[in-house]
């Protein structure tokens, strides 16, 4: 009785009545899709990841580590595709999940959400506060330093936990003695305007998607000239003996890394219940925006390789390492607080340009967790805290502060590198569920109305699976071979995490579910859309 309480399921039937009570207009055409979808893409995993990864696992090889990682989002985003068109709900693929695989998959679901969105928008935070430090030294604003593993260190600006190379080759953790708090200072101001109920218009996003690709098209085309092609050789570092540290390995260890670069593409189909052709629209969107951004990624990984040795790009804002080794002299100013006397005006508008680009990231992650949570608060799976909505704001505000305090705490204690992996690895295995749900569609629901149809159909969602998985597993094993040879932390956390997310299902989920309670949620809906598509282009919440 318990198990198939466990993977009780919601009818298709109510998920799309959750879709007509949503009252979306149907306005998003495929370049308003794709625009949104290159929007939530372009964030941390360009200007942040790209030089972790090229100088720990796979050098100037990053561009083939953006192939491979393109090509498992791509096959994802095909199953996303079929879903949404059949299922235009937001909720996301913990909507997907709970009408075809069971509660106890959507709760799993809901939870690897987090680590998409909530972890990931910390991620960005972390790497926001390097460009942040960055411009601001460009300013003749410098904050006080301290020596992390005999180097230096921004206090204020770095996390309590640092990963540090061992002389081994490894790599361990240090405690730092200060916080990041310049990256908690990001997430709180963004965390208090989704209280205020700010929310991003498509106008809007396509807005700032101009502003991120022209800042990275002005990198590329500016730092082709100063390009010394004996930086890209080898082109594939021989491996150092350790997983995932360059030769072949270091290219599937490095596309597991950045695989976060990639999740935003998941916007395009939680948008489907907005868009004017779901079937012909969504799909365009997805793909186009996964093609764009493979490429723009590829030449910003082969200008930042070609400028700076892959090694010394371990920082979170390694284009603003990239364009001040570039020293550009014509575009010097005079300015006489910054260093030197001179303020360089291309450095400082694509610094100025990245922190745009990551603070609009940081709203939409923020915005996506706090719904995804109300939308499990409205199931039964959450407490209700969050769903509780402002009288005034007609927001879950509740929901909102607390998540915000948690992302703020984890952007300022951990380091980038460890919270790009729970990232990439959360979201890996949430694509594979998201594949799997197609297969179990196509056999148990065979004449179930797809307006999109994945093509190559079941074989396609097992390559997908297996593609995502095969990532996933990239991430894991160096967690299982830390643990075992010198730092047991990144285990330690992800088990941690699994078993918190445990507890609250069994402690409140499991008996507070309002579907086990046979309660129509949809009769007692407080706003027009639960998780109003994260942004995508609604302009406000009722």
């Amino acid at each position: 009785m318990a198990g198939n309480r466990l993977f009780l399921k919601k009818s298709i039937a109510s998920i799309q009545k959750e879709a007509a009570h949503s009252q979306l207009k149907r306005t998003l055409g495929p370049i308003n899709l794709m625009s949104l979808g290159i929007g939530a893409i372009i964030g941390a995993g360009i200007f942040v990841l790209t030089g972790q990864v090229a100088s720990a696992n796979a050098g100037p090889a990053i561009m083939l580590s953006f192939i491979v990682a393109g090509i498992a989002c791509g096959l994802a985003g095909l199953c996303y595709a079929e879903l949404a068109s059949t299922m235009p709900v937001s909720g996301s693929a913990y909507t997907y999940a709970y009408g075809t695989l069971g509660e106890v998959f959507a709760w799993i679901m809901g939870w690897l959400l987090v680590l998409e969105y909530g972890v990931a928008a910390s991620t960005v935070a972390v790497g926001w506060s390097g460009y942040v430090v960055s411009t601001l030294h460009a300013f003749g604003v410098n904050f006080p330093t301290i020596m992390v593993a005999g180097a230096e260190a921004p206090m204020w600006a770095t996390p309590l936990i640092q990963a540090v190379a061992t002389p081994e080759g490894g790599t361990t953790f240090a405690m730092t003695g200060t916080l990041n708090i310049v990256a908690a200072i990001g997430i709180a101001m963004v965390s208090a305007l989704l209280v205020l109920g700010v929310s991003e218009s498509a106008n809007v996003n396509n807005a700032i998607v101009v502003v991120k690709v022209i800042v990275l098209l002005v990198f590329i085309a500016v730092g082709i000239q100063y390009i010394n092609p004996a930086n890209w050789h080898p082109f594939i570092p021989e491996p150092t003996g350790q997983p995932g540290e360059f030769g072949a390995g270091g290219i599937f260890r490095g596309a597991a890394i950045i695989f976060f670069a990639y999740v935003g593409f998941e916007a395009v189909s939680t948008a489907a219940a907005e868009a004017k052709n779901p079937s012909r629209d969504v799909p365009i969107g997805i793909l186009g925006a996964l093609v764009v951004c493979t490429l723009i990624y590829m030449a910003v990984a082969a200008v930042m390789t070609g400028v700076v040795p892959y090694k010394e790009l371990a920082s979170p804002a390694p284009i603003a390492v990239a364009i001040d080794r570039m020293a550009l002299e014509w575009a010097d100013v005079p300015y006489a607080a910054a260093e030197g006397g001179k303020l360089n005006l291309i450095s400082i508008a694509i610094k100025i340009g990245a922190i745009t680009g990551l603070s609009s990231v940081m709203l939409v992650l923020c915005y996506g967790q706090t719904r995804i949570f109300y939308t499990m608060a409205r199931d039964g799976l959450l407490p209700k805290v969050f769903a509780a909505i402002h009288p005034k704001f007609r927001t879950p505000w509740l929901g909102t502060i607390l998540l915000g305090v948690v992302i703020a705490i984890a952007a300022s204690f951990l380091p980038i590198s460890l919270l790009g992996d729970l990232v990439s690895l959360g979201t890996a295995v949430a694509f594979s569920i998201v594949c799997l749900s197609v297969i179990y569609l196509r056999i148990k629901h065979p004449d179930l109305p797809r307006p999109f149809k994945v093509p190559g159909g079941i074989f396609t969602a097992v390559c997908g699976i297996l593609a995502c998985l095969f990532l996933a597993y990239q991430n894991f094993q160096p967690m299982i071979v830390h643990a075992m040879n010198d730092n047991p932390l990144p285990l330690m956390i992800l088990g941690g995490y699994a078993a918190v997310g445990a507890v609250i299902y069994i402690a409140y989920g499991f008996w507070h579910s309002k579907l086990a309670k046979g309660i129509d949620i949809t009769e007692d809906t407080e706003m027009n859309s639960p998780a109003e598509a994260m942004g995508r282009g609604v302009d406000d919440v009722k």
